[in-house]
């Protein structure tokens, strides 16, 4: 590419000094000035520094800038790479020239300096104090802001970092505002640590930022002053102790509790009240523990140890309490224009006591005073005291709470004229010499001078209702005070007290005076007495009855009553009767008169009050019922138009053995019922009434009437008896009862009767819930017996009688009665059992004889007779016809039962057998077969027991086998069979008889058995002659002694044991019934039945 040396020379010359030039550039000349950085520590000079890029000796530096506002550099001789200079407002341009030792310029560099280039940094600022306050944990911080060098109303913040231990961690960095004013402000700040002071060294350090927001360059943060240390009692010689001591903090707090121990010290635990704290160090001679969340302690505190090793212990107290609350309810009031007290309710308790307590403070703002409050703390109502200052009457009050933990406070704003609570009226008397009037006279303790009081009076007595009567007056200053009370009654004791309260603006009334009595004087009676007459049953006499008056009637004490008779103005008679009589008697002549009754007192008497002698004629009166109510009588009549002065209603009332007392009541004519009442009624109490018609003549009696205020159940229910008794029914008869024991209009009976003994431990029919329970019911009162029906013979029964009435059900009277025996009833309960069971027998024998087949094959079978078989049927000769044949010769033996095993082999069957076996159908094999196949058939049999002598077995054989001797008569029903044919044969034991069938002859010499054959040959009772084991070969007659072909190869006799006969005899019935092999067995139990 480049084929001319010599401008590749060229190149490369010029890529070295470019390469040199750069080089040069970047790291100067020896000497240049370097790095040039301006920094403003406020707006009207800024500090520049620059370095130079190599280190030797040098003279002095020349520093030169121009601005734009300053056309002549300006030139600075320093020795130092520092220089101040003022601020431009536009760029400036540097030159730093720098001289060597003699004052000769060997380096000059020229700087532009840009606004952008300036950075702005506060001076460091200075803490001048640090205080601590170690009964709050808090520090005091101070400083200068150094505002005058700066202009009004820039941002300053100050961040204030706090470090704690010798190690100096980090506790909290807080940023802290405040304004510039362009002049030297002293700011202060305050710290509360979570932990005492005393328990560790605590550093302050601080820095500022200045926002200065017109300031185009990067404005940082100042250095951090030096670190002001506030040291802990961990570095005092003798500073050990357990801290705060006895602080106050609130409810919920967490509070760390330090413990400073000795040099070679150790703590073992730290307790808060009983409970232990993990450790928390914090120098080498200071440890701490974290309580979270405190609850409210005790009045006394809660306590904080700290135990030490060896054997010391130190401590503290800390109390938790609650800051105050607002004060509820604030009410300032006056009662004498003396003193206002304020009251108000303190809310929660702060659970502070003693020195800690919380205080209160009551400002009034109008005037500036204060006062401090003293209040009971355990009382629920606090009250302070303000002196009620002269000319004025609004008073802005603000009651100021404050404890340890904090404070609040509550304002009211009140017109003192409208807030008056007068004091207790005192010294009350009432005074007066009349019948109807009365003066009051009270005092007040207070200055009222310039309001109005309203004043109540309280006017109460035995007989009325308390009466309110007000009294409006002008209030006066430490006066008293009085009140006119008129319209009262004549002789009667009243009572008066006071109270009384602002008139114009009613802000409360005073509490009562205490109470003064006053009794006024008499006065005559205000009427005459209610009077009424009864005449005597001979008319003769008459007796007057009068009521007393009421107290408010009597205007006084009744000292007597004037009773006079008159005839037409003409007295006949004059009585005066004194207290406390109310009736007397006087004797009428041949007239009736007019009869007129005075009561007197000493102020004089009634009016009087007449009744007339005369009583009409009745005809027909009729006693009618009364309604009760419960707190009185109702009675009810027709209006009689006759009747012109009213109606009469009377009763009297009777208590024991005293006489009857005559009450009465007057009703007006237009009245047809009233409710009588009576504090003499009584409940279950019948009262008789009388009512009379006041007519022009005289008093005329219309009917009679008879009630209860209230009706009740009867005292007892009536006797009654049992008159009569029968196997089905009862006579029941009562009596009466008293109307002193009805307490109520009776209503009828209740008769209730159910099974039962007599027993006084049983519960009452109505009480029982026995569902025989029967009730009759009674309500014809005219009837006095009755008989129950339907009852059981020979049955005891309960009977409970009652009486009731609206009152409701009388204590039951009980009865027990037993009803007579039932003859027919026993004749029939005999006779249905004896019938039922001939019954039950004429069926049952019924039923067996039309189903004897059934039950005969069922429980008596008929068992197969062996001569019907033709599979055994033998010659009579060989058994019977030749005698020199000794065919059978049989020892004597106990029988048992027989079985008769049919084996099929290849031998050749008997022919004409007609005993087939249920597997019977299974086909013969064929000649050279190896089939094994078996069929046994067993037949119930038992033989006839024939009386022999038994000769004593021997030793060795079984008790009860069958010993039976055969003679060989094999030829004459199958072939001789060779031995090397000889097939196995397969024994079964089984109970019941099996037929006889073929034998093989080589079966004989069978001389080893199986276990099992042997064992089920023990189980059974008799043998059959297959079993050859059982053969006793060496009797005289058996088969080995006579002529025979193979010894001891006899088949097995076909005759009987003990009947000296064939087990199957031949027979030539062919239709003889054929053997079944039948299930269900009953062998045993027919084992003595005949063979038929």
């Amino acid at each position: 590419m480049w084929k001319n040396s010599s401008l590749r020379c060229v190149l490369a010359l010029a890529i070295l000094c470019l390469t040199s030039l750069i080089c040069s550039q970047e790291i100067g000349s020896p000497g240049e000035p370097q790095n040039l950085k301006c920094i403003m520590h406020n707006l009207h000079k800024m500090v520049c520094t620059w370095d130079v890029s190599s280190k030797g000796r040098y003279g002095q530096t020349d520093f030169c800038y121009a601005t734009s506002d300053l056309p002549p550099p300006v030139c600075i001789k320093t020795r130092e790479k520092r220089v101040e200079i003022p601020v431009s407002e536009s760029s400036a341009t540097v030159t730093i020239t720098t001289n060597n030792v003699h004052g000769t310029a060997f380096a000059t560099k020229k700087f532009t300096i840009h606004k952008t280039d300036i950075s702005f940094v506060p001076l460091t600022p200075h803490i001048l104090s640090l205080t601590p306050d170690f009964s709050t944990s808090t520090l005091n911080l101070k400083w200068s802001d150094n505002g005058s060098v700066f202009p009004y109303g820039l941002d300053a913040f100050w961040q204030i970092e706090i470090l704690r231990k010798e190690t100096m961690e980090k506790v909290t960095r807080v940023t802290y505002h405040s304004k510039l004013t362009h002049e030297n402000i002293l700011l202060s700040w305050n710290w509360t640590s979570d932990m005492p002071l005393e328990c560790t060294s605590h550093y302050v350090k601080i820095r500022c930022y200045i926002n200065v927001t017109d300031f185009a360059g990067h404005k940082d943060w100042s250095d951090w002053s030096p670190v002001e240390k506030v040291p802990g009692k961990d570095t005092e010689p003798n500073g050990s102790g357990v801290f705060p001591q006895d602080t106050v903090v609130a409810v919920g707090s967490d509070v760390t509790i330090c413990c400073v121990h000795e040099e070679g010290q150790q703590i073992q635990q730290m307790t808060y009240g009983s409970e232990i704290y993990p450790l928390i160090r914090l120098s080498s001679r200071s440890s701490a523990i974290r309580v979270l969340n405190a609850s409210a302690s005790d009045t006394s505190g809660t306590n904080v140890v700290c135990t030490l090793y060896p054997e010391e212990m130190d401590g503290t107290v800390l109390f938790v309490g609650y800051a105050p609350d607002t004060p509820q309810n604030l009410i300032c009031e006056t009662s004498n224009f003396l003193i206002i007290k304020c009251t108000w309710k303190p809310g929660r308790p702060s659970g502070l006591y003693g020195k800690r307590r919380t205080k209160y403070s009551l400002f009034e703002r109008i005037s500036g005073k204060n006062v401090s409050c003293e209040v009971n703390e355990m009382s629920r109502e606090r009250v302070c005291g303000f002196p009620v200052l002269a000319d004025q009457k609004t008073y802005s009050f603000t009651l100021g709470v404050s404890n340890p933990i904090g404070q609040t406070e509550s304002s009211l704003l009140v017109d003192l004229t409208q807030r008056v609570h007068p004091k207790t009226p005192e010294k009350l008397t009432a005074s007066g010499n009349s019948s109807t009037s009365v003066r009051l006279r009270w005092y007040i303790n207070g200055s009222f001078i310039e309001i109005r009081l309203l004043c109540q009076i309280e006017i109460s007595s035995g007989h009325a209702e308390q009466k309110l009567h007000n009294v409006s007056m002008p209030g006066g200053k430490f006066s008293t005070y009085t009140a006119q009370l008129n319209a009262l009654h004549p002789y009667t004791k009243y009572q008066f007290r006071v109270r009384c309260s602002a008139a114009d603006h009613f802000w409360k009334w005073s509490d009562w005076s205490r109470v003064e009595e006053h009794t006024t004087l008499e006065a005559p009676p205000a009427r005459g007495p209610d009077v009424w007459r009864e005449r005597s049953p001979s008319g003769r006499s008459l007796k007057i009855f009068w009521k007393p008056l009421s107290v408010s009637e009597a205007n006084g004490k009744i000292v007597s009553h004037e009773v006079s008779c008159y005839l037409l103005d003409t007295p006949l008679e004059y009585k005066e009767v004194t207290e406390p009589s109310n009736s007397t008697e006087i004797k009428l002549g041949k007239n009736d008169c007019v009869i007129s009754v005075v009561a007197k007192n000493h102020a004089g008497s009634s009016p009087p009050s007449k009744i007339t002698s005369v009583e009409l004629p009745s005809d027909n009166v009729k006693t009618e019922r009364a309604v009760a109510l419960g707190n009185g009588i109702y009675i009810s009549w027709n209006s009689y138009p006759n009747v012109t002065c009213g109606y009469i209603v009377k009763w009297c009332h009777s208590s024991g053995s005293q006489p009857c007392s005559v009450d009465w009541q007057k009703f007006p004519s237009n009245t047809t019922d009233a409710v009588i009442k009576s504090v003499l009624f009584r409940p279950g109490v019948r009262y008789n009434f009388s009512l009379y018609g006041c007519k022009s003549s005289g008093y005329q009696l219309l009917k009679n009437i008879t009630g209860y205020m209230k009706e009740l159940p009867p005292k007892r229910a009536p006797n009654f008896t049992v008159e009569e008794t029968s196997s089905d029914s009862i006579l029941v008869k009562w009596e009466d009862i008293p109307i002193e024991d009805c307490q109520g209009f009776l209503e009828g009976y209740r008769l209730s009767f159910a099974k039962g003994e007599k027993d006084a431990l049983k519960p009452r029919l109505s009480e029982s819930g026995n569902p025989e329970l029967k009730v009759k019911n009674i309500t014809d009162l005219t009837k006095k017996s009755l008989r129950i029906l339907d009852l059981q013979g020979k049955t005891s029964y309960q009977l409970d009688l009652q009486a009731y009435t609206a009152g409701g059900m009388s204590p039951p009277n009980s009865l027990y009665v037993v009803t007579k025996e039932d003859s027919v009833g026993l004749i029939i309960a005999i006779l249905i059992p004896v019938a039922v069971v001939v019954l039950l027998g004429v069926v049952a024998s019924i039923f067996c004889y039309r189903k004897r087949e059934w039950i005969k094959e069922t429980f008596y079978p008929e068992i197969p007779n062996p001569e019907n078989s033709k599979a055994l049927q033998f010659q009579k000769s060989i058994c019977e016809g030749n005698k020199t044949l000794k065919t059978l010769e049989m020892n004597p033996c106990t029988p048992n039962s027989v079985e008769v095993v049919e084996t099929r082999s290849a031998a050749p069957k008997i022919e004409d057998t007609e005993m087939v076996s249920p597997a019977a159908d299974t086909a013969a094999p064929e000649d050279g077969s190896d089939s094994e196949n078996e069929n046994h058939v067993v037949v119930s049999y038992c033989p006839p027991i024939i009386e022999e002598e038994i000769s004593n077995p021997p030793m060795d054989e079984p008790v009860g086998s069958s010993q039976v001797i055969y003679i060989d008569i094999q030829s004459m029903y199958q072939p001789q069979i060779k031995p090397e044919e000889e097939p196995e044969i397969d024994l079964v034991t089984t109970a019941g008889y099996k037929p006889q069938m073929q034998l093989p002859i080589s079966a004989l010499k069978i001389e080893s058995r199986s276990a099992t054959e042997e064992e089920s040959d023990k189980t059974a009772g008799y043998r059959p002659q297959a079993n050859t084991n059982a053969w006793n070969v060496d009797a005289p007659d058996s088969p080995g002694s006579v002529e025979s072909n193979n010894e001891n190869a006899s088949f097995g006799s076909p005759c009987s044991i003990n009947s000296r006969q064939f087990l199957i005899p031949p027979k030539d019935d062919e239709d003889s019934p054929k053997p079944s092999n039948a299930g269900w067995s009953f062998t045993h139990f027919f084992q003595n039945k005949p063979n038929d």
